[in-house]
């Protein structure tokens, strides 16, 4: 969507300085792309990644000063305050059209009675404090009075009404479109935020634009690397993607901004939340809330205000989590810890539950008999020989904080030792009504045995799970596996997709300590191969579909909101009946069964966007690329791809933004079909 309709897009966020910091040397325009961040922002502010609110995600325009009242309060009474949450931030709307005068902004008086300062002084009285949303160009995003000229006169009237954070925006800047124009504008309100003697957290909003990882750690204190996120598991997962890689540039004082959180506002599952805040922390983000707290529900709670996990984010080592491991969607994060722990995030953006493992050793820990784990998440105490796993729910995260001191380790042998459980890997597919075989395992990775140690399985309700092994040992020794068989019937009728199977395993580690329980999860394809000859995917049920903006469309380009809202598929002018209709980023999963051989379509950005979208389209079989059409734009019209799909069990659609952000993305399948024998 355009950035003027479509969260009014993304901003990049940075601090204010304290006065008489150096002036940034200029910067041309043409500078070669570095991995080498710029120098940290001296202002000794936001030396952890601010923790508050910002209206925008779930409000947009409809801001008020009793919303901003309510919040704070709210912070005060839920607990959110004492786990953090410091800033409440008034994002775009806020203002009348027009100045003063004297040239200053005006606050709208319908939403905000009392002005900005006296909201301002409302929420320090709560000791809170309060943040303000200005744009480095001539209007905001909605149409506000921007700052750009008038940043002294702006950063003086903030500072005036007491405000102690800015997000500063970047529409409608009348930019030519150069970096050295970029540092020009965002160091200008730097400057005047510095000038007016008063702390403020300043924050870019330049959409990643022009890299600020590398130039903006000296302008602000935070900075935006992607374009807006959306409340689905797409754009979560994309801009995830985007910013993991950006680690050497963020620390105290300034920190790479992934955007806001959108735990609450009912896009994604509490599985899919509980990953965004888990990355979010793991990535040392600012972590503004982004949903109506005053009717967050238990579970939204629970993931805003898990202490042991926003330790991870307010560390104050302040080192961004590196990936280990990205392979097949199986991530391993690790983040250093002031204390000597590591923080370990085990990462499924698979669509089917998946095991994930590494080593104490590879998050950087010293060799030890025995490492202390705690799963930030359950919160259980755990003890481990060194190696580190979980089967992890499609689109799930296990979070474990691991201790590598000696006593730590001596200690965590008091605890039940970690188990590796989960269903091994299934070859093809279970078909409905037709019974078929999966195993499950529990392996101890503990320091010491596990004994008394029992299986059990659940099936989804109708579906049949019976034991065909044994379910219980008496002993289970270190690195030793149960493996039980259950036989596993869907009932007919039961639609293709992936089913997760659930389950325990209970156990006891040093005798006379408590039993525990490991939970056990794992999932199932339940799905028929396509009939032999040329089969036209959109006549064919997929197995899984994510998208950007609304679902994947049959036979219609995407919409961007509900099933059926778009149009006829049209690529350079043609018009095809068949296809599907995404917005990158995407993917659709089909499965063949080993019974194909050849993958035929069309692909390009629907004529619908008027010559704007930039995408990419690749082909998977098995996990292995076997089509990409490179980028294309708009003005590119149809291109054909065919992708050799001969025994692949499944075969994987997906579009990227084609690396500039997902505006206008609407991406066309047309006339895609499988051949199979």
């Amino acid at each position: 969507m355009h950035r003027s309709v479509r969260g009014l897009l993304a901003c990049v966020t940075a601090g204010a300085l304290w006065a008489g910091l150096p002036a940034l040397t200029a910067v041309t325009a043409g500078v070669a792309v570095t991995a080498t961040p710029a120098a940290a922002l001296g202002n000794g502010l936001a030396l952890t990644p601010p923790m508050g609110f910002n209206d925008w995600n779930a409000f947009g325009c409809d801001v008020s000063e009793q919303l901003i009242k309510q919040t704070a309060d709210y912070f005060v009474s839920s607990g959110l305050k004492d786990a953090g949450y410091t800033y409440v931030n008034i994002d775009d709307c806020w203002q009348t059209h027009s100045r003063d005068a004297d040239g200053r902004l005006v606050p709208d008086p319908a939403k905000f009675p009392d002005g900005i300062k006296g909201t301002a002084d409302y929420v320090h009285s709560k000791g809170l404090k309060l943040g303000i949303y200005e744009d480095a160009g001539t209007a905001t995003c909605a149409g506000y009075p921007g700052s750009l000229g008038h940043e002294t006169t702006d950063a003086q009237t903030f500072a005036d009404w007491g405000v102690d954070y800015l997000k500063y925006d970047n529409c409608n800047n009348n930019s030519d479109g150069s970096r050295a124009d970029y540092v020009k504008r965002y160091t200008a309100m730097r400057d005047a935020l510095a000038a007016t003697g008063r702390p403020i957290v300043y924050s870019l909003c330049e959409w990643g634009e022009q890299s600020p990882w590398e130039w903006a750690g000296d302008v602000g204190n935070s900075w935006r690397t992607t374009g807006d996120i959306s409340d689905n598991w797409s754009s979560m997962l994309s801009i995830a993607q985007s910013n993991m890689p950006l680690a050497s540039a963020a620390g105290p004082g300034h920190w790479n901004d992934p955007d806001m959180l959108e735990v609450g506002n009912g896009g994604m599952t509490d599985t899919e939340y509980r990953s965004h805040f888990s990355l979010w922390s793991m990535m040392d983000s600012p972590l503004l809330i982004g949903t109506d707290l005053r009717k967050a529900t238990p579970a939204t709670l629970a993931i805003l205000s898990n202490k042991d996990v926003i330790a991870l984010d307010q560390d104050p080592l302040g080192k961004q989590a590196t990936v280990l491991s990205s392979d097949g969607g199986r991530y391993v994060l690790t983040k250093p810890l002031a204390n000597g722990d590591r923080a370990v995030a085990l990462f499924n953006a698979g669509d089917q539950a998946q095991r994930i493992s590494t080593t104490a050793t590879a998050a950087g820990l010293p060799r030890r008999a025995s490492y202390a784990v705690s799963d930030l998440w359950s919160h259980t105490a755990y003890n481990s020989a060194g190696t580190l796993a979980a089967t992890v729910p499609a689109h799930g995260t296990v979070l474990l904080r691991v201790s590598g001191s000696a006593a730590a380790g001596a200690g965590a042998l008091l605890d039940p030792p970690l188990l590796d459980t989960g269903l091994s890997d299934t070859p093809g597919a279970l078909r409905p009504g037709v019974s078929g075989t999966v195993d499950t395992y529990a392996t101890d990775l503990g320091a010491l045995p596990a004994s008394r140690v029992t299986v059990a399985l659940h099936a989804p309700d109708g579906w049949t799970a019976t034991a065909a092994g044994h379910t219980t040992s008496a002993v289970l020794p270190k690195g030793r596996t149960l493996t039980t068989p259950w036989r596993i019937t869907a009932p007919a009728g039961t639609e293709p997709g992936y089913y997760a199977l659930s389950g325990t395993v209970s156990y006891t580690g040093v005798p006379g300590r408590p039993r525990a329980t490991s939970p056990l999860t794992g999932s199932v394809l339940v799905a028929v191969p396509p009939p032999s000859g040329t089969n036209a995917l959109s006549d064919l049920d997929w197995v899984s579909a994510t998208n950007d903006w609304g679902p994947v469309e049959k036979d219609h380009s995407n919409g961007e909101q509900a099933a059926g809202d778009g149009n006829p598929i049209t690529i350079g002018g043609t018009v095809y009946a068949k296809g599907l209709g995404t917005n990158a980023p995407s993917t659709v999963t089909y499965y063949l069964g080993g019974r194909c051989t050849a993958l035929d379509t069309t692909v390009g950005v629907d004529d619908e966007k008027n010559g704007k979208g930039t995408v990419e389209f690749e082909i998977e079989a098995d996990g292995r690329q076997v089509a990409d059409s490179g980028v294309l734009h708009n003005a590119d019209g149809p291109k054909q791809l065919h992708a050799d799909v001969t025994g692949a069990d499944s075969v994987r659609l997906v579009v990227t933004d084609g690396g500039d952000g997902s505006d206008s993305d609407h991406a066309d399948w047309a006339d895609p079909q499988v051949t199979c024998g």
